[in-house]
């Protein structure tokens, strides 16, 4: 297995690689310091398996990198590995199509399961996140895809409020892929696969993609 460490905290990517390490003793890792390096590391001709990408380095604006990462590997998992604990932050990050939002802040082991999920095909929300417009935590279920039986039961009860097709969008947008991966997929086009979101965020009376991977959770029961 192939992992990128993007941060520019030496001591932050040495720490992951060593409990990365118990992933696979034969785990080998890239790392990109700054936005230069990471665009290297884009263009590189083995791509990794994973990759965990910094909010915050030398030459980053925004969220462009993770943009720019996403576009050019959508087949490639990022989970951002950040200081922030901004839930608005985590929404948008999540929405872009990355699958994890992990606080440096998280113990190492919690890290490590994680990243275990994403890598049997789920998306990791950290299990608290503000809600939006009154300051009072509460608590959201990190979205847990990769159990077969989970997912089995899952679309039995969204069958109910969803046609089938939407579904099918729900379920891929669940294992954190971006529309024009959907579409690839599903061999339609994004704008039916955008005609589909809205159809699903109104079903489910949430406003994003993020709202409806959780909600869905809530819907299953499980």
């Amino acid at each position: 297995m192939h992992i990128l460490i993007a941060d520019d905290h030496r001591l932050i990517v040495e720490g992951v690689k060593l409990k990365l390490a118990e992933l696979d003793a034969a785990t080998e890792f890239s790392v990109a310091m700054d936005m230069d390096e990471l665009r290297q590391a884009i263009r590189d001709e083995n791509p990794p398996d994973l990759a965990l990408i910094d909010i915050t380095m030398p030459g980053v604006r925004g969220n462009q990198h993770l943009a720019e990462f996403i576009e050019a590997l959508p087949r490639v998992p990022v989970i951002v590995l950040s200081g922030s604990e901004d839930p608005a932050l985590m929404k948008d990050v999540l929405a872009m199509g990355v699958q994890g939002f992990i606080p440096k802040a998280y113990s190492p082991d919690v890290m490590l399961s994680a990243i275990r999920l994403v890598l049997s095909g789920g998306v990791y929300v950290p299990p608290m996140m503000l809600q939006e417009g009154n300051g009072h935590a509460a608590p959201v279920p990190a979205v847990q895809m990769d159990s077969h039986a989970s997912l089995e039961a899952l679309e039995e009860r969204l069958r109910k409020l969803l046609t089938e097709r939407q579904v099918d969008v729900l379920r891929l947008l669940s294992q954190g892929k971006p529309n024009k991966v959907i579409a690839r997929d599903l061999g339609i086009s994004e704008g039916t696969v955008k005609i589909h979101l809205a159809a699903i965020f109104r079903a489910l009376n949430v406003r994003n993609r993020v709202e409806a991977v959780v909600a869905s959770r809530r819907i299953s029961g499980l």
